[in-house]
């Protein structure tokens, strides 16, 4: 269902102050030495601690798909999305980690994602991470009731591509809300098969810009779900869950 109700944008809301709230908590453990297994440990503790449950864990893209292991995607350096937390993946200084996570609350979902440096970085990993975000931002303004998907992606590859930088064309953002992903599929990037949709007041999308230093392609891992750019260049990711509004959207993620 892509038009949301009042109900289900209050309780998407809720949510999503709650889950802004956790991954704020969260930033503040992201340091050399900790393994992202404690990071998602600690962040199932506190879903569930406010009446949630992890969106990603157990979660299969088909039936055939073996489940996702953890709450949170824990993704490094050249490691798109979808890493698997691990105890044997401890941050160390200098790395760009990648913290994507998930909430079911009320019977409703939201998505959201963040990209930290772990103690002090690269120029150029700081520059990536401040392109990503700023990407969304500039992506973001474009959306209102009856803009469309076209003028969302052509305004976010247009941003980062004036860096030299990829824009991640394998992998979009969606549609939220009764289910974690939904139609539409929100591509952030522009060509003869982006669809034309429009969006209209009452969606809840989404969106999220994955942005590599190198080539945008993108390979899929051993363990069958981390995507890690085909060049192995770094890579950041941000997310956030929005409610489409006349003029304009709200960011239901917020701390």
């Amino acid at each position: 269902m892509l038009i949301k109700t009042k109900e289900d944008i209050a309780a998407i809301r809720e949510g999503g102050h709650l889950l802004a709230n956790i991954v704020e908590e969260l930033s503040q453990e992201v340091r050399p030495g900790i393994s992202t297994w404690e990071i998602d440990d600690l962040a199932e503790t506190k879903i569930r601690a406010v009446g949630g449950v992890p969106a990603f864990k157990g979660y299969r893209g088909s039936p055939k798909d073996t489940p996702f292991p953890g709450t949170i995607c824990a993704s490094i350096d050249n490691e798109v999305v979808h890493g698997i937390p691990r105890k044997d993946r401890i941050l160390k200084e200098g790395d760009l980690f990648k913290l994507d996570i998930g909430m079911r609350y009320k019977e409703r979902y939201t998505d959201m994602a963040r990209t930290f440096s772990v103690g002090k970085v690269s120029r150029e990993a700081q520059k990536l991470l401040d392109v990503t975000r700023e990407s969304l931002e500039v992506g973001v303004q474009t959306i209102r009731h009856g803009s469309t998907v076209r003028q969302y992606a052509r305004a976010v590859q247009q941003y980062v591509e004036s860096f030299g930088y990829g824009v991640v064309r394998d992998l979009v953002g969606h549609g939220v809300g009764h289910e974690v992903h939904e139609a539409p599929q929100i591509p952030n990037t522009i060509d003869a098969r982006t669809p034309d949709f429009t969006f209209q007041k009452d969606m809840v999308i989404a969106l999220e810009p994955m942005v590599n230093i190198g080539t945008w392609r993108v390979d899929l891992a051993r363990d069958g779900w981390t995507f890690e750019t085909s060049d192995h260049s770094l890579s950041a990711h941000f997310e956030n869950t929005y409610a489409v509004l006349a003029k304009g959207v709200e960011q239901l993620t917020k701390a």
